[in-house]
């Protein structure tokens, strides 16, 4: 996401980076790369050309803070104009009291509007505790309601069973009888169609209007579905449809894609129609309210900790971190907690979309290139670890050494492999136990942390007899390995 526009701007930075202040001699150069990244990212040219005119009038007129890098003050200059051109703040859908929320979705044909309703009907109801409907309303692609069907089940909303061969009006009228009396939101899938065809926006309009008679009974929002690969084109759509239906707002997909940005930094601007969401990968969880600040923030390297933290508030389960936090306050760290750990971690996204989120870390990661070797790691020993027994991942010391054949054969590994895994899970544990201990405060007894007061080796605590290792016998492999 914004990857284009995040290394054009880090790269523009580093000629005002280290100045003694700023001038208009010592900026011309950054805002001339500035200039050409938004252009480059699609972005439109008025809203260029008003972004740089701001953004110099700010500079030379911002008096100096002491004790503040003047780069760094320009980065916030351009970072508040960022977010004043997507629109300062969310603007989340509007919900009346008792009456339900009718969602009018519309756009081009491709753009991912179906799989949007059934994402935005799943973030309704997880989210905002909301009974959503879906209606399929689209007469032409005769998929589109099988599509939706499948997605609602999979959401576990309601897919309402539309007569296809009725107009789109009445269809939509239909539908909406029938969610009135028993839904928070229903979300109308309708066709797409092009802009500058006029008698399908002529259909979209009949839609509208004959929705008309519930008028006093409904709220009603008309989003906009385009694709952010698109550039600028986005705002020519949305400009055809805000005048023949009135929008209320767009939602941008395929951010996850190599989208320039162009799109999310147009629209609002040259429509005044708010960006309400953003779609951020296939699966029907990956859909964010558009914050600008934060946008704003990843588009500079600034990260966006608060989405990370909030998508971690969703997606992680409670009751498993509780239960792992439980066990290792008694000193417990097993290849199970450590198998629930990667699963927890993978639900948040890739590790690239993850380290994105965290300041600074996009210029780290286009030096480090391709992270599929180390996402391709963690699904290999993830698979290793699905090929244990539940006892062997309770307490891996069991493991002897036909149970790593067993292992490696499962899990089509290599028997190094299952070994090298099992000796760095011994050193992770180790380190575990030693965090928890310095989290509690007395630490006793950690192996490694000799000179601490209470430690062994240390003064105050009692050492422990070092038994012969000859008369420990084998290990539980012949070899020692614990």
């Amino acid at each position: 996401m914004f990857d284009f526009l995040n290394e054009k701007f880090s790269d523009a930075f580093k000629a005002i980076a280290g100045k003694a202040k700023i001038s208009e001699s010592n900026i011309e150069e950054t805002l001339a790369e500035v200039k050409n990244a938004l252009l480059l990212a699609d972005v439109n040219f008025k809203v260029v050309k008003e972004f740089v005119a701001k953004v110099k009038e700010k500079s030379l007129g911002e008096k100096v803070i002491r004790g503040v890098n003047p780069g760094e003050q320009f980065i916030k200059i351009v970072h508040d104009e960022l977010v004043q051109i997507m629109g300062t703040e969310n603007t989340e859908l509007a919900f009346e009291e008792k009456k339900p929320l009718v969602v009018l979705v519309v756009g081009l044909n491709g753009q991912g509007k179906t799989t949007f309703s059934a994402k935005l009907a799943l973030y309704l109801k997880e989210r905002k505790n909301k009974k959503v409907w879906l209606i399929p309303a689209d007469t032409y692609r005769p998929a589109a309601k099988d599509q939706l069907k499948v997605l609602a089940a999979s959401a576990q909303v309601f897919c309402y069973d539309s007569d296809l061969s009725q107009t789109p009006a009445n269809v939509a009228c239909a539908g909406l009888k029938e969610a009135l009396p028993v839904a928070d939101v229903i979300i109308i899938d309708t066709a797409g169609r092009l802009h500058v065809d006029q008698e399908l926006m002529q259909e979209l309009k009949d839609v509208k209007e004959a929705m008309g008679q519930y008028q006093s009974q409904i709220s009603l929002e008309s989003l906009l579905v385009a694709d952010a690969m698109t550039g600028q084109e986005a705002v020519n759509v949305a400009k055809s449809f805000h005048e023949t239906i009135g929008l209320t707002g767009a939602v941008l997909t395929k951010m996850d894609s190599d989208a320039k940005g162009g799109a999310a930094l147009s629209i609002r601007t040259m429509t005044g129609i708010p960006l309400r969401f953003i779609s951020t990968g296939e699966k029907l969880k990956d859909l964010e309210l558009f914050h600008p600040d934060r946008m704003a923030k990843r588009i500079l390297d600034m990260g966006d900790v608060v989405s990370l933290v909030e998508k971690a508030q969703t997606e992680i389960n409670e009751d498993e971190a509780s239960s792992m936090m439980k066990n290792l306050e008694k000193g417990k760290f097993t290849i199970e907690d450590f198998l629930k750990q990667m699963e927890m971690m993978s639900r948040l996204g890739s590790m690239g979309s993850i380290l994105k989120m965290l300041p600074g870390m996009g210029g780290m990661l286009r030096q480090v290139g391709d992270l599929s070797p180390a996402e391709n790691e963690i699904k290999r020993i993830k698979v290793m670890i699905q090929s244990m027994t539940k006892s062997e991942r309770s307490d891996y010391k069991i493991i002897n050494d036909s149970r790593i054949g067993r292992i490696a054969r499962g899990s089509g590994t290599k028997l190094e492999q299952v070994k090298d895994f099992l000796q760095k899970f011994k050193q992770m544990e180790k380190m575990m136990g030693q965090m928890m201990g310095m989290m509690k405060g007395g630490m006793p007894g950690l192996a490694g942390m000799g000179g601490f007061p209470g430690m062994p080796g240390g003064s105050g605590g009692k050492e422990r007899k070092k038994k012969d290792p000859a008369a420990r016998g084998k290990g539980p492999w012949g070899n020692r390995y614990f």
